[in-house]
């Protein structure tokens, strides 16, 4: 598993998944953002994926399917079954990589810690950029008394996802659209992924 690109990785059943679908999935292309456990229609496993664009079709998700279905019918790593779903991240996708907290800097995002920060766990504003092995975090609602800016350490952030706004919107259309011309950046290239503000 790639794990040292990704800095949130899966533990337990979700992290056996992830060392077992993440080779398959790289080798078709694309790249491994998240594994999920779900008790949606019984037992749901849901792999999101993408390109090393940021972007992720349809069929982007059936060839990631046939691609890992094979090697988990093999390797079993669920005692019961359950409902493959291989989706994209989406435009509110989580960040799991540094390389996304660069490329979406200047959009707005929740994050939680695996630790006491500043005695919180949970954290909301806009990443201003990426200091060292720290992202820099500007809260859009600072209580009182708190700094209006923290540095999150990248291995204490457990999970983070983008906040749905108007500007994250136009970025991700922005980006789609360059991505259809391939301008959006050769693979491996996420630099621009997100349009910064």
């Amino acid at each position: 598993m790639n794990v040292d690109n990704r800095i949130i990785v899966e533990e337990g059943l979700e992290g056996r998944i992830a060392a077992i679908v993440e080779p398959v999935i790289e080798q078709l292309g694309y790249r491994l953002v998240r594994i999920r456990m779900s008790g949606l229609n019984g037992t749901t496993l849901q792999i999101m994926a993408e390109r090393p664009d940021g972007t992720m079709t349809v069929e982007d998700c059936e060839a990631v399917s046939r691609g890992v279905s094979p090697v988990l019918d093999v390797e079993d790593p669920l005692d019961r079954a359950y409902h493959l779903e291989v989706s994209s991240p989406g435009i509110d996708r989580p960040l799991v990589r540094r390389q996304d907290f660069e490329a979406w800097a200047g959009h707005l995002i929740k994050l939680e810690t695996n630790r006491l920060l500043d005695g919180r766990k949970r954290f909301r504003g806009k990443v201003t950029g990426v200091e060292g092995d720290s992202i820099r975090l500007d809260r859009d609602q600072p209580a009182y008394g708190e700094e209006a800016s923290v540095l999150v350490p990248l291995d204490a952030i457990a999970e983070a996802r983008l906040i749905l706004t108007d500007e994250l919107i136009q970025a991700s259309l922005r980006h789609e659209k360059m991505a259809r011309k391939g301008v959006a950046g050769e693979a491996g290239d996420d630099a621009d992924i997100g349009a910064r503000q």
